[in-house]
């Protein structure tokens, strides 16, 4: 059995770092040797990166310097943790990936979509995910919700980063690109209706798994 890549998407809010460490543990009670890990982050290096990327401070950072800093934080990524466990026949578990930079960069910001990917598999070094969750919610729950865990209303408040912060049109924009990447890798992505209790989001994600684990050892 070689190792598994799976990657969780979705507008912010949507829940999908919740659900990532939930499969994660399902997997870990099966057996599988597990990493969890995210994007941009991930490494020392890629962590640095990406304090630069979501800082608030940072208003003036134009759109090409983004897409870079994306990228760059995906190739060190790449190459120093997602591969390796790959090559050792881990399970990856990944909190955004490339799907990410084509919904948020492209579709959010308007950069040529072309550009964005050709960027992305150049950092990358065309790895692509097994399988992608894209767990998906209305653009006015997602900021609802991001806008509740920043008001001090929930424990561990945090303030909104520099791409949780832009309008709600760049958040459609975003959510729509998400749905077109579903539209274009049906053999990879699953839309995962968000909106409902944790549970059962998380049974549709664990059910579909298994399903993949089966078909990935057979």
């Amino acid at each position: 059995m070689s190792g598994i890549f799976i990657t969780f998407e979705g507008p912010d809010g949507a829940g999908k770092t919740t659900q990532l460490r939930r499969l994660a543990e399902e997997l870990k009670k099966l057996g599988h040797d597990v990493l969890v890990t995210r994007e941009p982050g991930g490494t020392a290096i890629s962590d640095k990166i990406r304090s630069l990327i979501l800082d608030p401070e940072h208003e003036e950072m134009v759109d090409q310097a983004e897409v870079l800093l994306y990228a760059a934080s995906r190739a060190q990524h790449v190459h120093e943790l997602i591969l390796p466990a790959l090559a050792a026949d881990r399970i990856v578990l990944c909190d955004r990936f490339i799907d990410a930079s084509i919904a948020y960069q492209a579709y959010g910001l308007g950069v040529d979509v072309n550009m964005v990917r050709v960027i992305s598999h150049f950092a990358s070094s065309g790895l692509q995910a097994t399988r992608t969750y894209i767990l998906d919610v209305p653009v006015e729950v997602s900021l609802a919700r991001l806008h509740h865990r920043a008001s001090g209303a929930v424990a561990n408040a945090q303030q909104l980063d520099r791409i949780e912060q832009k309008n709600i049109h760049y958040h459609s924009r975003v959510r729509d690109g998400f749905h077109q990447i579903a539209i274009e890798h049906a053999e990879r992505v699953r839309v995962i209706d968000a909106n409902r209790i944790e549970d059962e989001i998380t049974a549709d994600i664990v059910a579909d798994c298994n399903r993949l684990l089966k078909e990935h050892i057979s």
